[in-house]
């Protein structure tokens, strides 16, 4: 008897799952990878990218193979110069498509597209049935959610007639939203992340001329990349020993203390990467929650860089005048008879200030939060009781064995997750080193079905709940 195996989300998670099932699935195995047909096997984060949108990581390490990580440049036939370098995003989304259609062309297993968006899905007797946008449903033993991150959530304070005006830009790589705004328009960003880089980026090269002012809460953009990696560094004892001690202050101290000791803090931040998850995963709920409140803005824009031809332009449009980036909040945005009113307190402010733009972009990025969001499949599931929210909102509740737990927090036997929504059990799961791995990891555990040993935690070990 055959086993039906549907992945769900055709993004760098469903297609390095589908290239593993290709390694390690036999003739009985069918798979259905189900995803949107503009950005099937690409994801949104490749497949909606723009020409001067340049990835975050060097080309050396973002083979999709565990084993192989020079994969990508090696496609590519890099020099040794090239493997350092941060190439187009567009370059990453092909490679990966050409990777998928390798791994359907040599796989055993029988392995399908499904070119359209899942929007609810239901569990039967014996497994589950899936719903798709273009009405059809079709059945599957096994599920495994590698939607990624989700769509960001609505931003406070839109007005009802701002909210479908279309100066407010809720989704900026739609289509060609961005080529409407007037080149000496004066917008505001509200995010000074990744996605505000993105944005802005594409407004310089369409030849805007106007102002830009971004907000976030800490106005912290991220930081550069060095243009050549430093030595590989190894943690000293003291620092070590704090990580299996689960003793986040002193982790805190000892990564401070060991950064004002070396050249460049980036070597220390990527020294950590191995040692995150099982922290993570050994720290008290309350422990956690105080690292997002305290310390998860700085860790962020230190841990997730840009290439440095990319801050090279931020820092020129900054320097310029054009691009201001502020501590505030957003309190109220309207469309007026004059315009576009926004209502905004800066950090450490007791006034607000009113002010006019001509166009309002939200760049808060992706997120995890499966309890706000308004995304059809996972909220349908959420309202259904079929998976458990993480409480910091990182994502949903699964076991050892990456089963996604129900609202009463049983696991739900053959429904698994993968990609960014496991934060809130893994932390460090949202870039392609430790994608990769974990896409390995659950491929096996999937084909081997569910057992009493999967999702209960090996001795000496944590649950992954949070």
């Amino acid at each position: 008897m055959s086993t039906h195996i549907a992945v769900i989300g055709a993004g760098f998670c469903g297609a390095a799952l589908a290239r593993e099932f290709s390694r390690q699935a036999g003739a009985d195995i069918r798979i259905t990878l189900v995803g949107m047909a503009e950005s099937f096997g690409a994801g949104v984060a490749y497949g909606a990218a723009r020409p001067e949108h340049l990835l975050n990581v060097r080309a050396k390490d973002l083979g999709i193979d565990p084993d192989h990580p020079g994969g990508f440049a090696d496609a590519l036939r890099l020099s040794e110069s090239g493997r350092l370098d941060f190439l187009p995003r567009l370059a990453y989304g092909d490679y990966l498509r050409g990777e998928l259609e390798q791994a359907i062309a040599a796989s055993t297993a029988t392995i399908e597209r499904q070119p359209h968006e899942a929007i609810a899905l239901e569990r039967e007797r014996h497994g589950f049935r899936t719903f798709l946008a273009n009405g059809d449903v079709f059945h599957s033993d096994r599920v495994v959610l590698a939607v990624g991150a989700l769509a960001p959530q609505s931003l406070a304070g839109i007005g009802p007639r701002l909210s479908v005006h279309p100066r407010y830009i809720g989704w900026p790589w739609q289509g060609d939203v961005l080529d409407r705004i007037d080149a000496d328009a004066d917008v505001l960003i509200v995010g000074a992340g990744l996605t505000m880089i993105d944005v802005a980026l594409s407004l310089r090269t369409r030849g805007h001329r106007g102002r830009l002012r971004a907000i976030s809460r800490r106005g912290l953009p991220p930081q550069a990349h060095l243009r050549r990696p430093g030595a590989p560094l190894e943690l000293p004892p003291h620092l070590l020993r704090a990580f299996r001690d689960a003793d986040l202050g002193a982790v805190v101290r000892g990564v401070r203390q060991l950064a004002a000791r070396l050249d460049d803090w980036r070597r220390v931040i990527d020294a950590l990467r191995p040692h995150l998850q099982p922290l993570w995963r050994a720290l008290e709920p309350q422990q956690r929650a105080s690292f997002l409140r305290h310390l998860r803005p700085y860790w962020e824009v230190a841990r997730h860089r840009v290439a440095p031809a990319v801050s090279d332009q931020i820092e020129q449009m900054r320097a310029s005048g054009q691009l201001d980036i502020r501590a505030a909040r957003l309190l109220r945005a309207r469309w007026v008879p004059d315009g576009l009113e926004t209502v905004i307190r800066e950090r450490g402010s007791e006034t607000v200030q009113t002010a006019h733009y001509d166009a309002l972009i939200r760049a808060t990025g992706l997120d995890t939060d499966v309890d706000r969001t308004s995304d059809p499949l996972v909220a349908s599931m959420r309202e259904s009781g079929l998976l458990r929210p993480d409480p910091l909102g990182l994502g949903l509740e699964v076991d050892a064995g990456f089963q996604v737990q129900d609202a009463s927090g049983h696991p739900v036997e053959g429904l698994y997750c993968v990609g960014p929504l496991l934060r809130g059990a893994l932390w460090e799961i949202t870039a392609v080193p430790e994608l990769r791995v974990a896409a390995r990891q659950l491929a096996t555990q999937v084909l081997a079905g569910p057992s009493p040993a999967l999702g209960a935690a090996a001795p000496g070990c944590r649950s992954l709940r949070a």
